[in-house]
């Protein structure tokens, strides 16, 4: 892989691919003893909706979300 002049790299597709990186994804370096690793940031929605499930505990029916949502 070959660095350009401004310092960027082409991530190969099979390695977007496996990683979840898409176009915006956010990625960063992180230095150790060993050399440099790519670690991709999860996107904020993401992680929302991840620390959200199953966090639930009052059961309603369709109707009385949609009336709640709807006051």
């Amino acid at each position: 892989m070959r660095v350009t002049q401004k310092g960027q790299v082409t991530i190969p597709l099979e390695v977007r691919r496996a990683l979840g990186i898409r176009p915006g994804s956010d990625v960063d370096f992180q230095l150790d003893e060993r050399g440099a690793r790519l670690v991709v940031e999860r996107d904020r929605a993401a992680q929302d909706i991840a620390r959200m499930r199953g966090a639930g505990d009052v059961e309603l029916s369709t109707d009385e979300i949609l009336a709640l949502s709807r006051r």
